[in-house]
């Protein structure tokens, strides 16, 4: 395998950002979509919470067919714009329509239209993460510059959390005909959420450096699991309105802790990409990819089915017009969609211009991927196992407190009683048990930074020694 002799490469600020824009914009898109769309569902559009979960599990059962083709084909092919880059754009802007038209009501009620426009959103959204993922590896070996690019990554990725948890109450009731009050409670709560990533992921850096990646793990883990307890039990010794300070610092502790330990994570992807290489020989990152998006969509089909359906177990009800903290206006949600998908695309662009892959596979290799590799990298590379893994355990439990949290501040005490106890479980006690497998899966991970850098450095070595 040819890669280039030179590649510890140290990229300036200006390609940090612009990498890391290309998860600003995924999160100012997907975000919306996790976040806010079963809520959409259930209180706007108009399907059961039941069927909104089965769809939910079925388009996840989709993408596990779709992830690996998509995998296997992005190593095997270099389009002209760039191997992994140019998903960006060709993938970014049909993207872009299906994210808008999922928030458009013109078939109200209609579960077939929902079925199309958010499969078809999975798919694309598959085409360019999966790719995107892989193009963190292509841009540089050097292990420092990674736990740079990952930090700036998840920094602009928090941005983009942030822009979409707090940003989308506030703008849907400004767009609302009535326009109403501004839910700015749920919109702190919610923002709350991504806050602490400006806080703590520059940090990480010297942070990792002072205890250790392991370490690092344990305590942010930790702490996300001590802030779901807070949230629990201030929760139910009185009402969410009267306690709100309190809810706001238990909302800011669970976050930190979610927000360091699952936004690490992204930095094992090009260790477990150099193991590969390392042992096999092939730097089969799309592949790499796409078993990790794979895992993280069984995590995501995990926990999106799980809100839905503890939901229509517990007997929620959708909050009727004009007494929702969350506008009910269908134009508003659409136009609100419109505006993150567009400003979306246009930092997949951005994003795009700014980054140059250098550390790929040589075409006299690419012929050679195949699906099988696929599974064959998976049985063989152990840390890619435990990986897999943590992403399953960190997104189930992402994806579930995500969705309901529109729920827990969406007046709360209106539900029946055993609606507030199942939307308290998906706010705090289910994800805190997920964290807690998530926990003992990562104490497996035996690549510490020592051993990738002797794993990078004989790589290297290998590839100057190789013949021109």
């Amino acid at each position: 395998m040819q890669s280039q002799s030179k590649g510890f490469y140290k990229l300036t600020w200006l390609q940090r950002i612009g990498f890391g824009s290309g998860d600003l914009a995924q999160n100012l898109i997907y975000q919306t979509i996790c976040m806010y769309l079963l809520f959409f569902y259930t209180d706007i559009y108009g399907l059961d919470a039941g069927s909104a979960a089965t769809m939910f599990l079925v388009v996840r059962l989709v993408d596990v067919l779709w992830d690996p083709l998509v995998g296997t084909y992005v190593d095997k092919h270099t389009p002209r714009w760039g191997k992994y880059r140019s998903y960006l754009v060709l993938a970014g802007i049909p993207l872009t329509g299906l994210a808008i038209l999922c928030f458009w009501d013109g078939f109200s009620g209609s579960l077939v239209y929902a079925y199309i426009t958010y499969v078809g959103l999975s798919m694309l959204y598959t085409l360019i993460n999966v790719p995107y993922g892989a193009l963190n590896s292509s841009l540089t070996r050097d292990t420092d510059e990674i736990t740079i690019l990952t930090s700036v990554r998840m920094f602009m990725a928090n941005c983009g959390g942030l822009a979409v948890s707090a940003g989308v109450p506030i703008l849907v009731a400004i767009l609302a005909a009535p326009a109403g009050d501004i839910p700015f409670e749920m919109a702190l709560f919610m923002g709350l959420g991504s806050l602490p990533s400006f806080i703590f992921m520059p940090l990480v850096p010297a942070i990792k450096r002072k205890v250790g990646k392991k370490n690092m793990f344990y305590i942010f883990l930790s702490v996300a699991i001590i802030g779901m307890a807070m949230l629990y039990i201030i929760s139910k010794v009185g009402t969410v309105e009267e306690n709100i300070t309190l809810v706001y610092i238990a909302q800011f502790i669970k976050s930190t802790g979610v927000i360091v330990a699952t936004g690490y994570m992204w930095a094992l992807i090009p260790e477990v990409i150099s193991y590969s290489e390392y042992t096999s020989g092939k730097r089969i990152s799309g592949i790499v990819n796409a078993l990790t998006g794979i895992f993280y969509k069984a995590g995501m089909a995990l926990g999106g089915v799980v809100p839905g359906a503890v939901l229509a177990f517990t007997g929620y009800k959708p909050t009727a017009q004009g007494e929702s903290t969350l506008p009910n206006d269908p134009s508003a949600w659409f136009y609100a969609m419109l505006i993150y998908a567009l400003v979306g695309l246009a930092l997949l662009i951005f994003c795009f211009t700014q980054t140059k892959e250098r550390v790929v596979m040589d075409e006299s290799n690419t012929k050679d991927v195949k699906i099988s590799d696929l599974w064959m990298e998976f049985f063989h590379n152990r840390p890619l196992r435990v990986v897999a893994l943590f992403f399953i355990t960190a997104f189930a439990m992402m994806s579930v407190g995500n969705a309901a949290g529109a729920y827990f501040m969406n007046d709360l005490q209106s539900q029946p009683v055993l609606a507030q106890e199942g939307i308290r479980w998906l706010v705090c006690v289910i994800p805190a048990i997920l964290l807690g497998v998530a926990m003992f899966i990562i104490s497996k991970y035996e690549l510490t930074d020592d051993r990738i850098d002797e794993i990078n450095k004989e790589i290297e070595s290998r590839s100057m020694n190789e013949p021109a």
